[in-house]
């Protein structure tokens, strides 16, 4: 597969015979059995799941939510031998900044969607004009609609570099980056490979672990729980996809409600409880997986990076933070700043993983203070 460097418009057009293949699917489910008198701690429940797949069968509409996405501007370009697919919504003011917006796993570019608006046209959101942003939004690699991964090695770097590449075929010399979950990490991987043209970066997840034999205040032992809490009960699936994705895949790849159930776990656990995410927010984001076939390859990103696909090097970007309280991992800035460029951190009350979705509000107001700063 060679590169075409031609950025070409794009469509989503879901053929009828997918969406009857996946009723059937459906309809045909072979539930286990489940022991009574337990919950959450030992994953989904069977009535939490039957809810959401009656929905999925007889609510949901993928027909207006295929309308929705393609209300929004989409590309499609060829990067080293890969398809790389992305949402392009420029701003109406003339003097927007760019701005790459990458998702990470379980997400998609669907969980960005209700933040283009107030991003992309601040004057109509109540906002400022000078904070408006040209949004880039991709795909990752071997993720929805960038099609799953045609040969090994897309590791953070190589991503980072696709999408500085994307960036370029855009026409925009200098931008900035933001992401939250693989896109925190490709985000700051993009400001290490292409540093001439990033301004700045933002990140809603930040992984720190203090050094051997620190001293750690009460609240940095405190963060140091909660995080060991994750690597303790809640990273199964991200032991399997670094050691066996291609094994998972079978199961993810053959059983809608086993994509779904996958999934909306991650959903359940990682967000702020007081938060709220539409049932068709959370389908929508699981049939970007299931009707493109990359439960698996968006899985390898796991053992890429696990076998020494990146991330790589030290930040010099200048670089903010945004904490969420209910996010998998809470920073420790001291920390950070042995890594990265930190000149920005904010802490907030509310929130978690899925920032986008569960306070917009929050994120798109740091993401505007961060590359003022920068």
């Amino acid at each position: 597969m060679t590169d075409d460097r031609a950025v070409h418009p794009f469509t989503v057009d879901v053929p009828q015979a997918q969406l009857d293949d996946l009723h059937a699917r459906l309809d045909r489910t072979r539930w286990p059995a489940e022991l009574p008198g337990v919950g959450w701690e030992r994953g989904m429940p069977a009535t939490e799941l039957r809810t959401l797949v009656e929905h999925w069968r007889h609510g949901y509409d993928w027909r207006a939510q295929q309308a929705r996405l393609n209300r929004v501007p989409q590309v499609t370009t060829t990067i080293d031998g890969q398809r790389v697919h992305a949402l392009h919504v420029r701003s109406p003011e003339p003097g927007a900044t760019p701005l790459l917006l990458t998702h990470g796993w379980p997400g998609s570019v669907v969980e960005l969607l209700g933040v283009l608006g107030p991003l992309t046209d601040p004057r109509e959101h109540g906002g400022d004009p000078a904070d408006a942003f040209h949004v880039v939004a991709p795909s990752l690699p071997g993720y929805g609609f960038s099609s799953p991964l045609v040969e090994p090695g897309w590791g953070v770097d190589r991503m980072a570099r696709a999408l500085a590449e994307l960036m370029a075929r855009l026409g925009y010399d200098r931008y900035g980056a933001q992401g939250g979950d693989w896109g925190s990490h490709v985000s700051r991987a993009v400001g290490r490979v292409d540093p001439e043209h990033v301004l700045g970066v933002h990140v809603n997840m930040l992984v720190t672990r203090p050094p051997a034999g620190v001293d750690l205040s009460t609240e940095e032992r405190r963060r140091n729980a909660h995080n060991r809490r994750f690597e303790r009960e809640l990273s199964g699936y991200h032991r399997q996809q670094s050691t066996r994705p291609v094994t998972l895949s079978y199961a993810l790849h053959d059983s809608p409600v086993g994509q779904l159930a996958w999934v909306a776990e991650k959903f359940h656990d990682w967000t702020d409880p007081a938060s709220t995410i539409e049932a068709d927010d959370l389908l929508t984001n699981v049939m970007l997986y299931w009707l493109t076939g990359t439960a698996g390859s968006s899985a390898q990103l796991y053992w890429e990076t696990v076998h020494g696909g990146g991330p790589h090097g030290v930040g010099t970007v200048p670089t903010s933070v945004s904490v969420f309280p209910h996010d998998l991992f809470l920073p420790v800035r001291r920390f950070a700043e042995q890594t990265e460029n930190i000149v920005g951190w904010t802490e907030h009350d509310r929130g978690g993983h899925f920032a986008a979705l569960e306070v917009p509000d929050l994120l798109v107001a740091d993401v505007r203070a961060a590359l003022a700063r920068a």
